[in-house]
């Protein structure tokens, strides 16, 4: 199937657009990508809609932007790609996370399906994570299956790191085993400190936190966090890490300080690895940020490399996994493992909307 995937992270960069050509199990073709930014109208409403845990009328006005900001970026890759729409034969939207309380078994990301496939005039999949959150899972990560269909061929275990507003990990074995966990604070906690301190939407190639000095003594109660020790499965909402552990440093060194507390997290990640890793892959916004990374490096002592060193394309991943994902649920394949998710069998997902 020809197959579009569509994805808007908690950091609210704006709207990811991928095509995949896959038969739900192999990756036959990748097809163009574009990222089209939210309008600061909309990150102002979703920002505003954040931990909700019922309609109001800010979540639907949110809703509303969001949907429409898919179209348009659905409509200008099609422009930039030259692909005709109408020659999807479907296109998974993942939609924008507000709230993800899994110990409730509550998990949220607006965006109307109905109307975006009426819009598009093609079949959409939706609403991904809602069947595992209610069959006790934790609803995340989803990309696992499709990071093992990326590194079929890479020399295995290794671990692929997405850095978006939360950071997780898939564990890969040499027999293909899945883990996958959220591993702790990715650019979020980053985000806000720019966005109040620096007025910065975030650290360009990590270069605050390069001109900055770790706060050792933060650094080390920050790495304390009971999080870090519960076994996975476990993942996280953009809420639960923030920025004021920083609080009272200078602007430099506190971006240095929550950069060096995203890459602790990422390696204390390992310690509930089956098997030591050969290789750690960093994709997502996060790779882009070349003091993370190398803090990454220093905090695993192992190969670290980014996706795009593999010939991926590291900020495509995450929209690519939502087409894969969207074919996997067309054909009652399951999207999320007990070893991913803490799913108690292999579940299939999704909600389709017909055009």
């Amino acid at each position: 199937m020809r197959a579009l995937g569509l994805m808007s992270g908690t950091s609210l960069d704006g709207v990811d657009v991928a095509m995949v050509e896959t038969d739900g199990v192999s990756v036959k073709a990748l097809g163009g990508f574009v990222t089209v930014p939210y309008g600061d109208d909309v990150r102002h409403l979703v920002r505003a809609s954040f931990g909700a845990e019922q309609a109001n009328a800010t979540s639907a006005g949110a809703e509303k932007a969001v949907t429409e900001a898919h179209v348009a970026a659905v409509r200008e890759w099609s422009r930039v790609s030259s692909i005709a729409i109408a020659s999807l034969d479907v296109v998974g939207f993942h939609g924008q996370t507000i709230t993800h309380r899994p110990e409730k078994r509550f998990t949220w990301q607006i965006g109307d399906g109905v109307a975006l496939a009426q819009a598009l005039g093609v079949r959409v999949v939706n609403d991904l994570r809602s069947a595992d959150v209610a069959a006790g899972g934790e609803g995340a990560p989803l990309v696992p299956i499709y990071h093992a269909a990326l590194a079929r061929d890479l020399p295995k275990p290794l671990a692929v790191v997405n850095i978006g507003g939360v950071a997780n990990v898939t564990w890969i074995g040499e027999d293909d085993q899945l883990l996958a966990f959220d591993t702790g604070p990715g650019n979020g906690p980053i985000d806000d400190w720019c966005a109040k301190r620096a007025g910065l939407r975030f650290d360009r190639d990590g270069a605050l936190a390069a001109a900055g000095k770790v706060d050792r003594g933060r650094l080390e109660r920050f790495a304390e966090h009971g999080y870090f020790a519960k076994r996975p499965p476990k993942s996280l909402d953009r809420g639960d890490f923030n920025e004021t552990w920083a609080d009272g440093l200078s602007v430099v060194d506190g971006a240095a300080t929550l950069t060096r507390g995203t890459a602790r997290a990422i390696a204390v990640a390992g310690r509930h690895f089956p098997q030591a890793v050969r290789l750690w892959v960093m994709s997502g916004g996060g790779a882009r940020n070349i003091t993370l990374v190398r803090d990454i490096a220093e905090e695993t002592g192992g190969k670290v490399v980014t996706a795009d060193s593999l010939g991926w394309n590291g900020d495509a991943i995450e929209a690519q996994a939502f087409a894969f994902l969207a074919v996997r649920s067309l054909q009652g394949l399951p999207i999320t493992f007990p070893g991913t998710t803490g799913a108690p069998r292999p579940l299939t997902g999704g909600r389709l909307n017909l055009p």
